[in-house]
């Protein structure tokens, strides 16, 4: 049996504890997160990926949910291929009723996951590009789009972090943005079924 793994590098603390030691997983590759940015490049950059691996891999799991513009992408390649189930990463992470349920505690919460804390400030900036205007510090960007947050949630995936580094990441960022600190664990049950899913696929 030989799979793929093409996935968000947020994603990557998570499946790298996941698949340790798997060797089914001939090809994994994690492609940089700030291409969100771009949902119908980061659409057409993923089949180009994933339809790179015809012929070397039975099948590939993508390390993605929908992320605005990946819905019905198994049917767009030519490798028999599973996705993540929900919105976006964070959903993936806590399920759709969790997830909704934080938002519901508070409104104003940017969620942290320990791939989202690894990027800490500079990849927020990098992401929404608040670095675009020269002379002009991201900061001030940053301070206007997070008028209305109250929190930072940190999610706890149970990935290894045994030094606290994920963690104390996050408190920086809150403390950056003067933002106050939660945390809470999760199990990673929907990326388990998917690397399921995907291993049932391929033998198939």
């Amino acid at each position: 049996m030989r799979i793929g793994l093409v996935a968000c590098d947020i994603l990557e603390p998570e499946f790298e504890y996941l698949l340790k030691g798997d060797t089914d997983f001939v090809h994994k590759e994690y492609v940089e997160y700030a291409l969100h940015a771009y949902p119908d490049d980061m659409r057409q950059t993923l089949i180009g990926k994933v339809n790179a691996l015809k012929g070397e891999v039975d099948a590939v799991l993508l390390g993605y949910a929908i992320c605005q513009s990946l819905g019905d992408f198994p049917k767009a390649v030519n490798v028999p291929t599973v996705m993540l189930e929900g919105d976006d990463c964070i959903c993936v992470l806590l399920g759709a009723k969790e997830y909704a349920g934080e938002k519901k505690i508070c409104p104003g919460t940017w969620f942290s996951s320990p791939g989202w804390a690894r990027e800490g400030m500079a990849g927020l900036i990098k992401e929404m590009h608040l670095d675009c205007i020269e002379g002009v510090d991201p900061m001030v960007f940053t301070d206007m789009l997070f008028a209305s947050y109250e929190r930072c949630l940190y999610i706890d995936t149970g990935v290894g972090d045994e030094d606290g580094e994920y963690l104390r990441r996050s408190k920086e960022f809150a403390s950056q943005l003067k933002l106050k600190h939660d945390e809470r664990k999760c199990e990673l049950n929907m990326i388990e079924d998917a690397i399921k899913k995907v291993k049932d696929l391929a033998r198939s």
